[in-house]
């Protein structure tokens, strides 16, 4: 079960890629890179995943961010 929640454009070739996800049958935040160049269409190793117990106190951290 993966669901793409949103995109954002980082570059002219790169995207920031968040969906909800199931890894390991653990239901979580995955956050990364998907790059669209010449040589390769997909997904980097840069990213991250957040495990749904702690999607909470990642909340809380993002709502601390005023810019």
């Amino acid at each position: 079960m993966d669901e793409e929640i949103g995109r954002i454009k980082k570059s002219e070739n790169t995207d920031i890629v968040v969906k909800v996800d199931d890894y390991g049958g653990e239901k979580g935040i995955t956050i990364r890179e998907y790059i669209t160049t010449d040589r390769y269409t997909g997904f980097t190793k840069q990213g991250t995943r957040i495990p749904a117990e702690k999607w909470g106190d990642f909340k809380k951290i993002l709502d601390k961010i005023e810019l």
